[in-house]
């Protein structure tokens, strides 16, 4: 029987297309009882004033003072917590030459106070933890997750090294339908990894480093170690090295929105792993939402690092390495707050990100199995424990 007049004929293309992106809307949806993670605002005795109004990034109200979000069952605080604002700058082609990013800082009663670079980049003896969420976060979700995450570092991994956190808040709030939203965040991404890298370019180089880069994330933050490395190629004399730095750097990839071959022997960042001293990847092999990764950028046509992994044989000697699958744990979604939850997983993170980060020797847990001997990586220790 034909369809009624009041109806479209409608391509088996656009049929298939209809379908992706309501499967995508009921995955974003769903929110499994297990990635629930308990939440508990810290008190405050006063409350808080407001900011003063900025010319560079203005926050909303319900931004002005936000609690820090500490689990419950642990009683530790998270300190000396910061906050880099890329939302409102245009979109860019490469790295500039000056950004008019905002900074905040969190306050020893938990308020956000604007800040300056300078302020953030003081004291280059302690490591820093660099902390870039994934698509559709608001300012004040990026903040959140960023502070459970040093929360939970602090009280899962007391052994890692004692970081700056930095949360790398950038615009990704959910503009339009799952699909196309997607499509518009990817490409955003590549211009936040040239803000990130001069964000980078300004760090001293004996000054430990960790990122730890979610979904879309790890997509800046490859984008960023790609531009530190043709400006140190090309001589850029404003840029701080970032091959043969004094200082380590390990990188934590978590179900990272990234082509499965970004770090294959002729992948597209290849070239950035001499930055790294370290590389841990938690990929989910489960995970409905990258499983439709080829979608998003017609052009690759290949699957998620994220969702596949990849082979410890892409790893040149001298870089410690890790991964695992987190599908068992975290099942079919793709939340961060699921792998948050996860004492195992935590653990992964702030293992692979802080420890050795500012100490000698190396946690054999923390090295493929797979990894011949002679490549085992060699520690850095350009600090003191803190």
């Amino acid at each position: 029987m034909p369809p009624p007049p009041c109806l479209p004929r409608l391509s088996c293309l656009t049929r298939l297309q209809t379908a992706l992106v309501f499967c995508l809307w009921l995955c974003a949806r769903h929110t499994p009882a297990e990635d629930a993670v308990a939440w508990c605002p810290s008190p405050l005795e006063t409350p808080c004033p407001s900011p003063p109004e900025s010319d560079i990034i203005p926050l909303v109200a319900e931004e002005g003072c936000t609690p820090p979000v500490i689990p419950p069952r642990h009683s530790r605080q998270p300190r000396d917590v910061w906050s880099v604002i890329t939302r409102g700058l245009p979109a860019i082609g490469r790295m500039p030459d000056d950004a008019r990013i905002g900074v905040e800082r969190l306050d020893d009663r938990g308020c956000w106070r604007r800040s300056e670079l300078d302020r953030l980049l003081e004291n280059p003896g302690q490591p820093l933890l660099v902390f870039i969420h994934g698509n559709r976060y608001d300012h004040a979700s990026a903040r959140e997750q960023g502070l459970l995450l040093s929360a939970r570092t602090r009280a899962l991994c007391p052994e890692a090294a004692d970081s700056r956190t930095v949360i790398f808040s950038w615009p990704s709030d959910q503009q339009g339908i799952l699909l196309r939203d997607s499509r518009a965040k990817y490409e955003r991404a590549v211009t936040e990894g040239h803000y990130l890298a001069w964000l980078l370019s300004k760090v001293e180089p004996d000054r430990p480093v960790a990122i730890v880069g979610y979904s879309y994330g790890s997509l800046i933050a490859l984008e960023a170690l790609e531009d530190l490395v043709h400006a140190q190629w090309t001589g850029r004399d404003d840029v701080q090295p970032w091959i043969d730095r004094t200082a380590p750097l390990h990188l934590v990839l978590v179900a990272a929105a990234v082509r499965h071959d970004a770090l294959a022997p002729r992948g597209p960042f290849r070239e950035t792993l001499p930055c790294v001293d370290r590389l841990t990847v938690l990929y989910n092999s489960s995970d409905v939402a990258l499983s439709f990764f080829e979608y998003v950028d017609r052009s690759l046509r290949t699957e998620a690092l994220g969702h596949e992994g990849m082979p410890p044989s892409w790893v040149p000697c001298g870089i410690g390495f890790s991964q695992i699958d987190a599908a068992r744990v975290v099942g079919r979604g793709h939340r961060f707050k699921s792998y948050l939850a996860s004492p195992d997983l935590m653990r992964r993170i702030c293992s692979g990100a802080g420890e050795g980060l500012c100490c000698p020797g190396t946690d054999d847990s923390l090295v493929d199995p797979d990894t011949p001997p002679e490549c085992a990586p060699t520690p850095a220790c350009p600090c003191s424990l803190r």
